[in-house]
């Protein structure tokens, strides 16, 4: 079965074989170009689209031009091509399987007769859209370029900002179907080598057929199954800038193909308290902003549960937040007034993803003013819930990552039907599992989610929580 896929001298039997594997008769963008060099017969395998045809042309020109003669001085396939095969990235397969993938994948192929291997030349050029800044991850100062789906263009530009190297990029391929291409990215004097073998070899055992949702697809192949558990267990970015540091300081960063998000590696709650705006103003003004950050995670969590549970217990209200306490009952009871809503603003957000861009500022703002004003006026919800939530709502945004704000949004509803349901037990129990379910979150690298509070590492946990000058992280 291995010889009859791999490549021989006799033509005919390696054109079928290509040909039974890859049927270009079925596809119409998967061309083989019969013609001939020096009088012996050739045929080019590519995918239109794919392949640069100005290259092409100017390879086949000087080829075609070939006699006899000049191809029996060079009578291998390997001396075929260090002589007359001008393009740089140019490679000599003897495994069909092996060509069939790299052609799928753009590459070009040429199988000339007489010849015992195919000639693979990397002229493929993949459609792309152009660098421009993260519509999710914006700076007010500093670089505006962010990564687009190919994965050559996003290492190149972390490599424009690493020029050492020290700096690696290994390439892995991972789907049976997809044959999706990977990168792992990292500084070999900086990383932690026992991580990043044991990431690697993780990837490589992988047995799947397509990514379809790319980093989130391999991030659940990767996880261990925890369904019930909202926490993201990888950071993500789109910020070339921002990802160069984070290699820098001794991460692992997972680029992909397909995908403008790169995965970085390891991470864990803290890390969110970081933002790439920290290091693009002084540090005083960065570290106020992580606190700011921080302070307002703790609130999209803890506002409303807090709130509801002062309400309902007013005897434990203080003399100094008597203001908390409402001003009129509502028709509808305070707990069905939070829980609808969360789901409202859910409900305007998904409304704005599907609304076409011209439209979706003025329909997100003018749609929450109408339902908001038009619910206190029928006195179904009272002021007091709407200014919460509105604040909430606002709040969630100062949170870079969207999968973290789920989460917090998945707690704080659970604090609240619990709060609802068992009073000061409930509120109790729902901290205790957020706690709990914090600490029972296991990372890809299998580091400590609460790290570097457990274990606990004094230097670690200064630089996550205050911006120190760049001068001072340099060894």
């Amino acid at each position: 079965m291995e010889k009859e896929l791999q490549f021989t001298s006799d033509y005919d039997q390696n054109i079928q074989k290509m040909d039974s594997v890859l049927h270009p008769e079925r596809s119409f963008d998967l061309i083989n170009r019969k013609f001939k060099i020096g009088g012996r017969r050739a045929t080019l395998y590519l995918i239109d689209g794919f392949a640069q045809d100005e290259l092409l042309e100017k390879i086949l020109e000087y080829n075609m031009k070939l006699t006899p003669e000049d191809l029996k001085e060079y009578p291998t396939a390997e001396q075929f091509a260090d002589k007359y095969i001008t393009h740089v990235e140019t490679t000599l397969l003897r495994d069909v399987r092996k060509a069939v993938v790299m052609i799928l994948s753009g590459t070009v192929g040429l199988v000339v007769e007489g010849f015992d291997a195919i000639i693979m030349m990397d002229a493929k050029s993949y459609p792309f859209r152009g660098v421009q800044e993260p519509e999710s991850d914006r700076v007010l100062r500093g670089s505006h370029d962010g990564f687009t789906e190919v994965l050559i263009f996003n290492t190149a530009l972390i490599r424009r900002r690493i020029r050492d190297s020290d700096l690696v990029m290994e390439y892995l391929q991972v789907g049976t179907s997809s044959h999706t291409d990977m990168a792992l990215c990292y500084l070999n004097s900086q990383v932690n080598q026992k991580m990043l073998k044991n990431l690697r070899e993780r990837i490589q055992k992988l047995n799947v057929k397509t990514l379809t949702m790319n980093q989130e697809s391999l991030a659940e192949c990767l996880m261990a199954p925890q369904w019930f558990n909202p926490f993201p267990q990888v950071r993500y970015s789109e910020r070339p800038d921002a990802v160069a540091a984070s290699i820098a300081e001794g991460n692992i960063v997972l680029v992909m193909d397909n995908t403008s998000s790169v995965m970085i590696l390891p991470t864990s709650l803290l890390c969110f308290v970081q933002d790439t705006n920290d290091y693009y103003f002084p540090p005083i003004v960065g570290t106020y902003l992580r606190f700011v950050r921080m302070f307002v995670f703790l609130l999209t969590i803890f506002l409303t549960p807090i709130w509801y549970l002062l309400i309902q217990n007013p005897d434990i209200i203080p003399p100094w937040l008597s203001f908390i306490q409402m001003a009129e009952e509502a028709v509808v009871p305070v707990i069905a007034q939070l829980l609808v809503i969360e789901f409202v603003i859910d409900a305007l957000k998904l409304a704005s993803l599907n609304t076409p861009n011209v439209l979706s500022n003025s329909f997100s703002i003018v749609g929450a003013l109408v339902l908001g004003d038009f619910a206190v006026q029928a006195n179904w919800f009272s002021t007091e819930v709407v200014l919460y939530m509105a604040f909430i709502a606002i709040a969630t945004f100062t949170q870079p990552s969207f999968e973290l704000s789920w989460a917090f949004k998945l707690f704080r509803l659970v604090t609240l039907i619990l709060t609802a349901l068992l009073n000061y037990w409930g509120f109790a129990a729902g901290v205790l599992l957020l706690v709990l379910t914090i600490a029972a979150t296991k990372t890809l690298t299998g580091r400590d989610y609460l790290y570097p509070l457990i274990p606990f590492n004094w230097n670690a946990l200064t630089s996550l929580l205050v911006r120190k000058p760049i001068t001072k992280k340099q060894p």
